[in-house]
């Protein structure tokens, strides 16, 4: 990847789905736990999530401390992107434990949101050089998921609309996000309540 962004810089502006799945509690974890037994569970996380990312058609962004990132798009995932994204999240939750009997393995929130971003090549002048995802659109997606509480997905209402969910199994709430001046609707699921299309 990194030869072939080398090659071909740039990038373009196109509609995406970003996701965003956290660990929660992570500097608890990381204090009752030996350093390799904190990295053992942080990757057998990484390892749950990517496999259900891969599995979806998503383009994983980057594994970074106690979150995976990913995008999806229309040319990946297909036109339906927000539904696949948002099922995606569903899944990484059962991936994790959460919804069974002996509760999750470890605690996750997602956030999930829809709009236009710039997708492309970054480097330096010594070589180094990456595949990024900028704008407002991953910056949302984030502050979602920095949101989202244990075994929640916080939807943009933008990507719940386009992904069909049906409100009645939603909870809908608002949100001050850190750096924008109105709150933004926020739909909330988990694997308790239903998020079959209207």
């Amino acid at each position: 990847c990194e030869r072939f962004v080398q090659e071909f810089p740039g990038g373009a502006e196109v509609e995406t789905t970003v996701l965003f799945a956290d660990v929660r509690g992570s500097t608890r974890l990381a204090e009752r736990m030996s350093p390799g037994e904190f990295s053992r569970l942080i990757n057998r996380f990484y390892n749950a999530a990517t496999r259900v990312l891969f599995n979806s058609h998503a383009m994983v962004e980057k594994l970074i401390g106690d979150a995976a990132t990913a995008f999806y798009t229309a040319g990946h995932a297909g036109p339906d992107h927000p539904r696949v994204a948002v099922e995606a999240a569903r899944q990484i939750l059962q991936a994790t434990g959460h919804g069974s009997p002996d509760g999750p393995w470890i605690s996750i929130g997602i956030g999930v949101h829809t709009g236009v971003a710039y997708i492309g090549a970054v480097s330096t002048d010594i070589g180094a050089a990456d595949v990024v995802v900028m704008g407002d659109t991953p910056n949302i997606g984030a502050r979602l998921a920095g949101l989202a509480g244990p075994g929640e997905i916080y939807v943009s209402e933008t990507t719940a609309l386009k992904a069909g969910i049906n409100p009645a199994g939603a909870e809908i709430r608002q949100h001050a996000l850190k750096g924008r001046n109105e709150p933004v609707q926020v739909w909330v699921l988990s694997l308790t309540l239903s998020s079959r299309p209207a």
